[in-house]
């Protein structure tokens, strides 16, 4: 007889690609399984690979990783260490504060994740001398077949390691963080959802900020009056073209107020002569 105080245990449940289980470890979601013919890759080169992944296995990204639809893979820099405690750092040549990766370390690591990437798989180290974050290289990521992420710490890494790999170097921002973990899951992020099938509706991802070099317009939704507040009355005529105008004109504008740097890139003068 089943005792009615005990829950009943998930059944396995498969999805085509993938047989889900549940379980309470988030980590399950990344447990190494074959590659899936076709389905790009994250490959995340870590110290903390419990760090992954994270808010990536939540909400759309989280489902489409179990779907089948991304992989995910975090490489522990750990096992790579030298000696009887796995050292993975050193002191700076030349002195200096902090530890910094070292090349024996860092490189057989890219060794083992790059093994069977294609020619279409980018290496990236994040670093905040790297060039920051866009839209552009999101999209240009997810045309790829995968990306390698190296995460840094410390002081970072043995420069020769970036020169011996031809490691592209990305930074989420002008500031300094104490890991690179973050910034690979936003990176991550920004990606996977530009990939088919991910948010349900490829139309999602086209009015949105930084698509079309502008910032998107504001949304709204119900109720139609909020605090004395009213939705705009043009988003409730129904007038599709008037709808589009107003979208635009309001991109435009909060595009020049917050962001004068893409106001200026998107009307830069085309003929060199022109001023």
């Amino acid at each position: 007889m089943t005792d009615p105080t005990t829950p009943p245990v998930a059944k396995p449940r498969s999805l085509g690609r993938k047989t889900i289980r549940a379980s309470l470890q988030p980590r399950e979601l990344m447990t190494p399984t074959p590659d899936l013919k076709g389905v790009w890759k994250a490959k995340v080169i870590t110290l903390f690979p419990t760090a992954f992944p994270g808010v990536l296995g939540e909400s759309l990204t989280g489902k489409a990783l179990q779907e089948g639809r991304w992989q995910l893979e975090a490489i522990d820099l750990r096992g790579f260490g030298i000696g009887k405690h796995r050292n993975v750092d050193d002191t700076p040549s030349g002195g200096g504060a902090g530890m910094v990766l070292r090349a024996d370390v860092v490189g057989p690591a890219i060794e083992t994740a790059q093994h069977h990437a294609t020619a279409n798989w980018p290496l990236i180290y994040l670093s905040p001398r790297g060039r920051t974050m866009t839209q552009a290289l999101m999209q240009t990521l997810a045309a790829a077949d995968g990306v390698t992420l190296l995460c840094g710490r410390f002081e970072g890494v043995d420069e020769r390691v970036l020169e011996e790999y031809g490691v592209q170097e990305v930074s989420l921002g002008d500031f300094v963080m104490t890991g690179g973990e973050i910034a690979a899951q936003a990176l991550i992020d920004a990606t996977v959802r530009l990939l088919p099938g991910v948010l349900g509706n490829d139309a999602s991802t086209e009015d949105e900020s930084f698509s079309h070099g502008l910032l998107e317009h504001p949304q709204y939704t119900r109720p139609a009056e909020w605090k004395g507040r009213p939705i705009p009355e043009v988003l409730m005529s129904g007038h599709h073209g008037k709808i589009a105008e107003w979208r635009q004109a309001r991109s435009n504008d909060i595009t020049r107020a917050r962001r004068p740097d893409l106001w200026a890139r998107q009307h830069k003068p085309t003929d060199p002569g022109e001023s």
